[in-house]
């Protein structure tokens, strides 16, 4: 293990410059290519040279970036560990987040929740952002509808802002569609809290202090606190013993201490988590005079 990490670390020192102009090159190549499809979509007449090097310039990054790729792989990096040495973190969490939600499509039209394999307690809770949802997604097919009719003698700007409508609506159903396949899961020791696609985290049942019924309808952002309001509404609070890490959506951690969600059926979570710390105490060894779990 110490021998590979040398490895690594080396290959890394030797390939930082490059790494640096190669970063350095996309961010500013991008940018000017989302300059040049505007320009475009308005109607100004760019010379034909002007396109061509800026796509052979496109071409040289993508190909450069491709041999880079490679030769991280061959010093021994995984496949993401490669992929992340090129691209921001932040952009690719980006990316996975999209991805999970399109996928969530499918996992929702089939019925096939993630995560759930071999747990003890499964708990659904997207059944009170439904209709909220429902309305998101009929406002953007209105909206779909209407820029289609007011863009129809303009055919490029029309197809660009189609795709990007029926993309939105597709994004309002995945993240209905992600917290419809992505349940809360109880088991293996641990309480596995989630929320839509961007939030999933791990609570294991010794850290579980108290558990009580707490109905919230306002959440105030507090240091150390968690909030997985399903339609603006959290029905069990955690109290935690230790601090559990929280990953943000761009890759930002926080430790949380109480974290508050919501079920479908909010009893059933409640006393399958306290009947899971329960157990879980009993089979540990309590130093005389522990308290028993707090409970409300």
């Amino acid at each position: 293990m110490t021998e590979a990490r040398g490895v690594t670390g080396m290959g890394r020192r030797e390939r930082g410059p490059v790494l640096r102009l190669l970063r350095a090159v996309a961010y500013a190549a991008l940018p000017a290519e989302l300059v040049l499809f505007a320009l475009l979509l308005g109607g100004v007449r760019i010379p034909g040279a002007a396109l061509l090097g800026a796509e052979l310039a496109m071409v040289a990054l993508l190909a450069a970036e491709a041999v880079v790729w490679l030769r991280l792989r061959r010093r021994g990096l995984s496949r993401r560990e490669a992929l992340a040495e090129l691209v921001p973190e932040r952009v690719l969490r980006l990316i996975g987040h999209e991805l999970r939600l399109m996928a969530s499509l499918w996992r929702w039209a089939a019925r096939r929740p993630h995560g759930t394999g071999g747990a003890e307690g499964v708990f659904p809770h997207a059944r009170d952002q439904a209709a909220l949802m429902y309305g998101f997604a009929f406002v953007c097919l209105v909206e779909t509808a209407g820029m289609s009719w007011l863009l129809a003698d303009l055919p490029v700007v029309h197809a660009v802002v189609l795709v990007l409508d029926v993309y939105t609506v597709l994004f309002v159903l995945g993240l209905h569609a992600a917290s419809a396949t992505r349940p809360h899961v109880l088991g293996g020791g641990r309480l596995r809290a989630r929320q839509a696609a961007h939030v999933d985290v791990s609570v294991p049942l010794e850290r579980i202090a108290a558990v009580r019924r707490e109905n919230r309808f306002t959440h105030e952002k507090t240091d150390g606190e968690l909030n997985l309001a399903v339609g603006s509404q959290t029905s069990v609070t955690l109290e935690l013993s230790e601090p559990v890490d929280v990953v943000g959506l761009l890759g930002g951690v926080r430790p949380v201490t109480t974290v508050r969600l919501h079920a479908d059926d909010p009893g059933a979570l409640y006393a399958a988590v306290r009947d899971a710390v329960a157990v879980t105490r009993a089979r540990t060894a309590p130093s005389p005079g522990r308290d028993p779990l707090p409970t409300a």
